[in-house]
């Protein structure tokens, strides 16, 4: 799709792999390729962190004034190039074309600005008695990220990098990566530096096992799945380098007895099917009075008629295909399962959508009478399919939704909004969302438990990427 899809990025030039190794780069749509791209491998990932290394020695030392400059830079270019990597993010994942723009090259737009902000603010020094604390770059730092959210992984990552000063190789997702080249191009025409920003592309057992595991990389910061967050914090231990990561979730959004139940259904129906259901952090797991039940059910069946399936190039799609075959077929699994589990079909199931047989689609689903335990309840499935679970009283709807090995977000629905805080307080997970505020890309953004540890978004994430030195005996205040 672009003519450096063959090639990596590495002090500041497109070049060719060390290898031959290819793989062709899928449309969801259409089941078909449209784009192929080169394997890295460790001679690959050696040639991009000697990059980094070499640049972090003056680039370190950069003043914030210079770096502010880079960022402004590669914002413009950024905005130039907007529908490129909007195009890029909709073939390669299937993302409906109206949200691809609206979307997901909007949260690369967004999280460049929200950093350029915080930036400005962001004091490196401060004087505590006569001792000087100073934050300083990590070093070079290894940027893994995920397909379902290209460029907003792949900004929250690289812009606080920078901004701290620190040099990088990133890998994005094989499955997704054009949107990375179109990145690097973006980088290499704001002028960024040689050997500040590298890119190679491969596979999270050879790349991504190579840069977490490299002695020279200083930090990992990963987003991905929990099964492989723990393939890459058992990498990096042997060097006991920083690992920072964002994993995967399981989301309760608890609808409290006084809630408009109407909109808080309707919309947690829209908000877990949003991305087609894969995003880390997506409600699915919706928790409503079990005397009110019935109506939910109701309510969801309805709103999940209304939704739009079809091809992402329709601008009025919203919801397109999944991203690739293994994702259809762990979807499909874990609707079966709900369905020999017990729960209640309210719409959807198995299958793909009537008209659309090519292209990895599926049917919006909703399940009630969902029970703790159920594989529905319990399994991240990363699709359009949202479990119904009845409760009895508020104290056991925060049971249910804590009772989870993740952590990453939860959502609170509710007219007194002094109760829905209480909630929230009393809700072990990073983000917790009342009554589906607009998003604030100033809030921290992160995990509990196995949904991971850091925070990205803003100074939160700019703090990931720095250390903190303690010159004691600096002098007066």
């Amino acid at each position: 799709m672009t003519s450096n899809d063959l090639k990596f990025y590495i002090d500041g030039a497109f070049v060719d792999p060390a290898g031959s190794r290819t793989l062709d780069v899928i449309d969801p749509a259409t089941e078909q390729p449209f784009a192929t791209i080169s394997l890295g491998g460790q001679a690959d990932v050696d040639r991009a962190v000697a990059a980094a290394k070499a640049a972090f020695a003056d680039f370190q030392f950069t003043s914030k004034q210079e770096r502010l400059a880079l960022l402004e830079a590669l914002l413009a270019v950024y905005e130039r190039r907007y529908e490129d990597v909007a195009q890029a993010i909709s073939r390669e994942m299937g993302s409906p074309i109206a949200r691809a723009r609206d979307s997901q090259a909007y949260a690369g737009l967004g999280h460049l600005k929200a950093t350029i902000e915080a930036f400005r603010r962001f004091e490196f020094d401060e004087t505590r008695g006569t001792t000087r604390v100073t934050h300083e770059p990590v070093g070079v730092v290894g940027l893994i990220t995920p397909w379902n959210w290209p460029l907003n992984q792949i900004m929250c990552k690289v812009a606080p990098a920078i901004a701290a000063g620190c040099t990088m190789v990133l890998k994005p997702s094989e499955i997704a990566p054009i949107s990375g080249i179109v990145f690097a191009e973006i980088v290499h025409e704001a002028g960024i530096p040689p050997g500040v920003f590298n890119l190679v592309n491969g596979t999270g057992p050879e790349v991504g096992a190579a840069l977490s595991s490299h002695p020279d990389i200083d930090m990992v910061s990963f987003t991905g799945s929990t099964r492989a967050g723990i393939d890459v914090a058992r990498n990096a231990a042997a060097t006991v380098k920083r690992v920072a990561q964002e994993l995967g979730g399981k989301s309760a959004n608890i609808v409290l007895p006084d809630a408009d139940l109407e909109t808080a259904v309707s919309e947690g129906v829209r908000a877990c099917f949003s991305n087609t259901g894969q995003s880390c952090d997506a409600p699915t797991r919706m928790l409503v009075p079990a005397a009110r039940q019935a109506e939910a059910l109701e309510i969801a069946r309805r709103t999940a008629e209304t939704v739009r399936v079809g091809s992402p190039t329709d601008v009025e799609t919203q919801i397109g295909p999944l991203v690739s075959d293994v994702q259809f077929a762990k979807v499909q699994a874990l609707i079966q399962a709900g369905i020999d589990e017990g729960a209640t079909l309210v719409i959807g199931g198995t299958g793909k959508p009537a008209g659309l047989e090519t292209g990895y689609y599926v049917k919006p689903t909703v399940f009630g009478d969902v029970k703790p335990g159920m594989r529905i309840e319990r399994e991240e499935i990363f699709g359009p399919v949202l479990s119904i679970i009845p409760y009895e009283t508020v104290d056991e709807a925060i049971s249910i939704a804590n009772d989870t090995l993740y952590g990453l977000a939860a959502y609170v629905q509710g007219t007194d909004l002094d109760e829905a805080r209480r909630v929230a307080g009393r809700l072990r997970a990073g983000s917790i969302y009342l009554n589906y505020p607009d998003w604030d890309l100033f809030a921290p953004f992160g995990g509990y438990k196995q949904s991971g540890n850091g925070r990205e978004y803003a100074d939160f994430g700019l703090r990931d990427f720095l250390e903190i030195k303690g010159i004691v005996g600096y002098g007066e205040p």
